[in-house]
């Protein structure tokens, strides 16, 4: 075997990328789409999905709904957002078995979930890869991970803030490597530290608690925000997140097809 001379070596490792990893599949990940401020969308998680609300964007269950239904999405000339849990267990996933006993915390007040133990990312990386997989194969163009500030709630696990930026920007990352678009869900504190890391944002009940300017560096940045209220009248945040360009609609708490939007 002919050995490469030493100096050609060291110019080749100059240009290889810090971090390079491979799409699982072996092929470069497509240029990912890249959602800008003002765009309508749905967020429907329960009940039988309705296909034909008029908005450019769609967030449903990654788990819930075939390819089929991704698909028939796309033909009305939707994007569609992924939802997944990967901050939290859900007891009733296909795949809840997979996750052992020793990354289960606190219940974060949704029947059968509890927190997952975000620093045992030996565990949680490749498990939180085979979901983002499955939207992948089923065609989403981008994925909502949700519960991504278990730093900030009382988990059952000493989760630090630095835990919490290594462990969102790992999801983002696992997202990308796949040429999916993905959005920091909440988790407003570090969204200074996470804004380049993240194609969009998805927030709730940010008028509610005065906090949607904290939201402004996506907007600055270009990228969307999508946002819902559950407990305000449209005439109480509607006028306000329209100045700060957010994608705001009022919906209710269980998320089906009822939405109204600003």
């Amino acid at each position: 075997m002919r050995r490469v001379p030493l100096p050609l070596l060291l110019l080749l490792f100059l240009f290889v990328p810090a971090g390079c990893t491979s799409p699982p599949d072996g092929k470069p990940p497509a240029d990912r789409w890249r959602p800008e401020p003002g765009l309508a969308w749905q967020w429907q998680l329960s009940g039988k999905l309705d296909p034909a609300v008029d908005v450019p964007v769609y967030d449903i269950d990654g788990f819930d709904h075939p390819k089929s239904a991704v698909d028939d999405l796309h033909r009305r000339g939707r994007k569609v957002i992924c939802y997944l849990s990967t901050g939290a267990w859900e007891d009733f996933r296909p795949d809840a078995a997979k996750f052992p006993k020793s990354v289960l915390g606190r219940g974060n007040g949704w029947d059968g979930e509890r927190w997952l133990d975000i620093r045992r990312t030996d565990i949680l990386e490749p498990l939180m890869a085979e979901r983002i997989d499955m939207c992948r194969a089923k065609g989403f163009d981008a994925v909502e991970p949700d519960n991504m500030d278990a730093y900030a709630n009382p988990t059952g696990f000493p989760i630090t803030a630095t835990d919490q930026l290594r462990y969102n920007r790992l999801i983002a990352r696992l997202a990308h490597d796949r040429g999916l678009a993905v959005g920091l869900k909440n988790d407003l504190d570090q969204i200074p530290q996470l804004v380049g890391d993240f194609d969009f944002a998805v927030n709730e009940q940010c008028a509610q608690y005065d906090e949607c300017e904290q939201l402004a560096p996506f907007i600055s940045a270009g990228k969307a925000v999508f946002h819902v209220e559950y407990e305000l009248t449209t005439d109480e945040f509607c006028p306000g997140v329209r100045r700060l360009k957010l994608s705001s609609m009022l919906k209710k708490y269980e998320l089906g097809v009822w939405r109204q939007p600003c």
